[in-house]
C-alpha cells in the first residue's frame, strides 16, 4: 500500500465506547457493529486511511464473537466503508467517485435536450425519521430527521422514470416544500448543497406490479435500476433509486482515445 498515505491508526482503545451512541434498537449484534462503524466514518472521527484494529483486538475489546466480527467486516468491506490490504490490515476506505459514464444529469434537461417535452408527477412527499437501513445509507443515526419523495417522470406523456428519493433533511430542510411538478429534486438539490461526488450501483430487474401500472409497461418487461447516492463535502445529501423501462432507456458513455 505504498501508494496511501496512512493517518494515525484507529486503536482498540477506541472501541471501548462504540456503541455507547447507538440506538437502543433489537438488532443482531453484527448489524449494530456495522452501523456503529459506519457512524464513526461519517462523522469523520474515523477518517479515510486510517488502519482500525484486526478481527481478534474487536473481539477482545467488544466481548463479541470472531464470527459476528468477521461478518461485520465483511459486509462493510463489500459495501465500500473499509478495504482489506493482504499482509496489512483493514483500513477505511476513501469514498468513491462518480464514473464518467454515470455522470448526474437532470432528466428534464436530458429529454429537453431530445427535443422532447418533460412533464413529472409528484407520487410522495413526506417528512420522516430514519429508519436503521435509511440512516446505514445517508451515514446518520436512526431517527434523523429525513425526507422521502416518489417521482414519475415523462417524457411526450409516455413514462419513462420512476425515482424514489431519500434526502438528509438537515442539508436540504426545505425539500417538503418544493412543488416538483415544476422542477426536478436534482435542480432543488444541486442549488443548496451542490454535489461534490457520487456513486451508483446498476442492475437489471423484474419491476413488481405496482411499478409496472405506473410505467405503463408489462410485467415481463425489465428495467434497469439505478441506484445512487450522492456527497456534498463530507456529507451524503441524498439517495435514489431511479427505475427505467429497459425498453425506453439505456446508458452511453464516451472514453478518451
Amino acid at each position: 500500500m505504498s501508494d496511501v498515505t496512512r493517518v494515525s491508526d484507529v486503536t482498540s482503545s477506541h472501541l471501548a465506547n462504540l456503541f455507547d451512541d447507538l440506538p437502543d434498537a433489537p438488532l443482531p449484534i453484527y448489524a449494530k457493529l456495522k452501523l456503529a462503524i459506519t457512524m464513526k466514518i461519517s462523522s469523520g472521527e474515523w477518517q479515510t486511511n486510517q488502519r482500525i484494529p484486526s478481527e481478534a483486538e474487536v473481539v477482545k475489546a467488544l466481548g463479541v464473537s470472531r464470527m459476528t466480527v468477521n461478518r461485520a467486516l465483511r459486509e462493510l468491506t463489500a459495501e465500500g466503508f473499509l478495504v482489506r490490504h493482504q499482509g496489512l490490515g483493514t483500513f477505511v476506505a476513501e469514498k468513491k467517485a462518480h464514473s464518467a459514464l454515470f455522470e448526474v444529469h437532470n432528466i428534464a434537461e436530458e429529454v429537453a435536450a431530445r427535443g422532447h417535452q418533460h412533464r413529472s408527477e409528484l407520487l410522495v412527499l413526506e417528512s420522516a425519521k430514519a429508519s436503521m437501513e435509511e440512516a446505514m445509507t445517508l451515514g446518520v443515526r436512526t431517527n434523523h430527521g429525513i425526507f422521502r419523495s416518489v417521482v414519475l417522470h415523462f417524457e411526450n406523456d409516455l413514462p419513462i422514470q420512476i425515482e424514489e428519493r431519500i434526502v438528509n433533511a438537515t442539508l436540504a430542510p426545505e425539500y417538503a416544500k418544493q412543488d416538483f411538478a415544476k422542477h426536478t429534486p436534482y435542480e432543488y438539490l444541486m442549488s443548496v448543497a451542490p454535489m461534490t461526488e457520487g456513486e451508483h450501483l446498476v442492475e437489471a430487474i423484474l419491476p413488481n406490479t405496482s411499478e409496472c401500472e405506473r410505467l405503463q409497461i408489462q410485467t415481463s418487461e425489465p428495467c434497469l435500476q439505478i441506484k445512487r447516492r450522492t456527497w456534498a463535502g463530507d456529507d451524503i445529501v441524498t439517495a435514489a433509486r431511479l427505475l427505467h423501462p429497459g425498453s425506453r432507456f439505456q446508458l452511453f458513455g464516451h472514453f478518451g482515445r
